[in-house]
């Protein structure tokens, strides 16, 4: 689940993105612009600065941009420095793995399996978004039919090798 945090630290960098090449912005035009607490938003950019995503300059002319060109930061990325993992259980994620405390087998549990696949499908969208394409993003069209028939495939793959993986074990028991 997207946090406050992730959410308007998103909307800060679709912000920055709309502004000319080079331009910056200061936090407090961002805050108001956005609706956004500036005292919140501040702890936000600096945790976005510390993960290389925006540059800050003090002063009257200072203020936030892009590090890098909005087609180079991607949601992904964002979402993990501000939010942490994408998983949305301890035990689906790949960067910050926890087992469960109920759970009595890792490979054998449906739900960490069904919430892994959330996890990929999540992570396959989020990592090839740029802010860039957050732009342009309209009701209804967040992905074009093409990358809609991609991820279907990649999605069937997966949920295929899943079920191989299984019958092999089924195989072998016996």
């Amino acid at each position: 689940m997207l946090t406050a945090k992730g959410k308007y630290g998103l909307k800060a960098l679709v912000h920055m993105a709309r502004l000319k090449q080079g331009a910056s912005a200061q936090a407090a035009d961002i805050a108001e612009a956005n609706n956004i607490s500036k005292k919140f938003l501040d702890a936000i950019l600096s945790e976005l600065r510390k993960g290389g995503i925006v540059q800050s300059k003090r002063g009257p002319t200072g203020g936030y941009k892009l590090a890098r060109p909005a087609h180079l930061v991607t949601a992904g990325e964002v979402i993990r420095i501000l939010d942490g993992p994408l998983a949305p259980i301890a035990c689906a994620s790949r960067m910050a793995y926890k087992p469960c405390r109920d759970c009595t087998s890792v490979q054998q549990c449906e739900v960490r399996r069904t919430m892994s696949l959330v996890r990929d499908a999540t992570a396959e969208i989020l990592d090839q978004l740029s802010i860039a394409d957050m732009i342009h993003i309209k009701d209804g069209e967040a992905l074009s039919d093409a990358e809609r028939r991609r991820l279907q495939l990649a999605r069937t793959r997966r949920v295929g090798a899943v079920a191989v993986k299984r019958t092999r074990r089924s195989i072998r028991r016996r």
